[in-house]
């Protein structure tokens, strides 16, 4: 499918929303973490489905620079913050000019949605790697200016980021083109 730009579609998946992984009732702590970490994941994913570039750029809350684009782009910088910098001490720049100005959105190209898409892509696979290879979720990183932090708090922290954020992004889409309950 080529979109108005002249590109091929965005990469996000085409679907009813139905197809995010279940998260377990009974489940020790760090299955249940992972696992609505991913359901969160996927709920942002499933928000951006279907819309073209300028679609996923739109600022469709008042005055607010907030986009779908900009959500998935703050999402890419928050996992590369909180597993990379915070848990595996690895000293990297943003990906996008800063942490904040991953919101700022004004307009938008296939180019670079797919830049973002890949870079969020990219994060998630090295956080999985990363809790998949911890001991255990007492496993410790630093936090610049607040200190240590165990794994159990940044992974309760992201699933509360995405929800914060999928709540924004209900929003966003249904001023787009209606669609909710995704």
């Amino acid at each position: 499918m080529v979109n108005d730009d002249g590109m091929p579609s965005p990469p996000f998946v085409q679907s009813d929303g139905n197809s995010r992984a279940k998260r377990p009732s009974q489940a020790d702590e760090r299955t249940t973490l992972v696992a609505f970490l991913r359901w969160h994941r996927e709920t942002l994913e499933h928000k951006c489905a279907g819309l073209e570039s300028a679609q996923l750029a739109e600022r469709a809350v008042g005055r607010s620079a907030l986009s779908l684009l900009g959500l998935v782009r703050h999402a890419a910088e928050s996992e590369r913050f909180w597993f990379r910098r915070v848990m595996a001490g690895q000293e990297l720049p943003p990906l996008f000019s800063s942490p904040d100005s991953a919101f700022d959105v004004a307009s938008a190209n296939a180019q670079m949605v797919a830049q973002a898409w890949q870079a969020w892509q990219t994060e998630i696979a090295f956080a999985d790697r990363f809790v998949d290879a911890a001991q255990d979720l007492e496993l410790t990183g630093n936090e610049p200016g607040e200190g240590p932090v165990s794994l159990r708090w940044v992974l309760m922290h992201m699933v509360e980021e995405y929800a914060r954020h999928n709540g924004h992004a209900d929003l966003l889409r249904e001023q787009i083109d209606g669609a909710v309950g995704l």
